[in-house]
């Protein structure tokens, strides 16, 4: 597997398979036609990996004693226990390779949450479940950025998303070599103004976790940095957060810049606190000022170019 290639996870109906119960599809068009120009897929469709025909009936997951099924709605044909030996299957094999899941909302067996759990009887439901292969996947790879087709509407959410997959790729490939404390330590040193974006409290954390470190496991050491930061940029950044981080970097240039070009850039920030601007436009100022004057270690943060410029996350947010 080229190891420079970001591969993603998808529910197979999300790329315009027809391999829905009803022989339809879900086609994301963000998936296709705009994510799917920087990344590569693999699908997956569970519910015919383990058997079951195209078109087929509805299943959908019931509660029987303390038990729950994915049956069709009269009960019968529980698919259960295999969706749940495939998901885990997967999970264990396959997810490694991967940066990142997208899956099908409100499936019985993709869904992340939420997902209709009826009675027996069928007379009523709670929104209150997961789909038995996303859970598998979710439960054995608690950093892989996961979400689904519907919440991807959302610009903040898309956004968010996109960019814990590029961080997530980002440690792959550092954690594919022999790390050390040095690496560590740089690597963090490029997600400052990020981390500072989503949570500083994470972000002063993280460095004090590798700042005192006395011991030996480095190993240990990464699996506790790798948690935080992929907890900490799981969540979207704030607008006061950003702000903040935009006036951070701002003062970088306070020595470089003329009186009118600090207040242009004051303007903006101040419009884009204000809402009347997206994040795209004080950060494309900023990267002006950059290239006129040189920094490397600004150079470094990933808060810049977190993923592509093309996919234009930062123009809705």
């Amino acid at each position: 597997m080229d190891t420079d290639t970001i591969h993603i996870g998808l529910s197979a109906c999300l790329a315009g398979e027809k391999v829905r119960f009803d022989t339809g599809h879900k086609k994301s068009n963000f998936c296709m036609n705009d994510l799917a120009k920087h990344v590569e897929y693999t699908k997956f469709c569970p519910e015919v990996a383990v058997g079951l025909p195209i078109p087929r009936p509805t299943i959908r997951q019931v509660k029987v004693g303390d038990t729950i099924k994915v049956c069709r709605p009269d009960g019968t044909g529980d698919v259960g226990p295999q969706l749940t030996q495939y998901g885990k299957k997967v999970a264990t094999e396959q997810a490694k390779n991967l940066s990142g899941f997208i899956f099908c909302a409100k499936s019985p067996s993709c869904g992340m949450e939420r997902i209709k759990i009826y009675n027996e009887a069928g007379t009523g439901n709670t929104s209150e479940g997961v789909g038995f292969f996303a859970e598998q996947i979710m439960h054995h790879n608690p950093l892989l950025p996961c979400e689904e087709n519907g919440r991807l509407n959302d610009m903040h959410l898309r956004e968010n998303f996109v960019m814990r997959v590029y961080t997530f790729k980002h440690w792959q490939k550092l954690a594919s070599e022999p790390l050390s404390l040095h690496k560590l330590t740089q690597f963090h040193a490029q997600y400052k103004y990020l981390l500072m974006a989503h949570n500083y409290q994470a972000y002063r954390d993280l460095g004090n976790l590798l700042g005192t470190y006395q011991g030996s496991d480095i190993e240990a050491l990464a699996d506790e940095y790798i948690l935080g930061l992929m907890m900490a940029l799981k969540s979207p950044a704030s607008r006061r957060n950003n702000t903040n981080t935009l006036m951070h970097l701002q003062g970088y240039f306070k020595k470089a810049l003329s009186k009118i070009e600090k207040q242009e850039l004051r303007d903006a920030i101040d419009e884009y606190r204000s809402g009347l601007v997206p994040l795209y436009v004080p950060l494309t100022l900023l990267k002006h000022h950059l290239k006129v004057h040189p920094n490397s270690y600004l150079e470094s943060q990933v808060f810049f170019n977190p993923y592509p410029n093309e996919l234009k996350l930062r123009y809705g947010i």
